[in-house]
């Protein structure tokens, strides 16, 4: 298994995405999702992982969204690009940010 930096680490995970659609897939699948940096690879997401909460994943999806064209006025500005990390945990594993650990 190839060794990451640690503070390269410590960057990747940006913040965990709670939303209702975030807990139906927690409940539903046992993923979490979480924001990453945009040059992140699953590889890295997986180590994050791992290292910040004590879990083993089992594996790692990744979407990217585009982000939305917003107007005010006449002005015209885009919000940024966000990409999204959805973990696999393995069975009997599980992230409660509820009890802020």
């Amino acid at each position: 298994m190839k060794t990451f930096n640690q503070e390269r680490l410590m960057q990747v995970l940006v913040a965990p995405q709670i939303s209702e659609k975030a807990t139906y897939v927690a409940d539903k699948n046992e993923q979490v999702i979480f924001i990453v940096t945009p040059d992140a690879t699953k590889p890295e997401i997986k180590a994050a992982v791992e290292l910040l909460f004590k879990v083993q994943v089992e594996s790692v999806q990744v979407s990217n969204l585009k982000g939305k064209e917003k107007r005010h006025g006449r002005y015209v500005g885009r919000r940024k690009d966000v990409r999204k990390a959805y973990v696999c945990l393995k069975p009997g594993q599980e992230i409660n940010f509820a009890a802020g650990e």
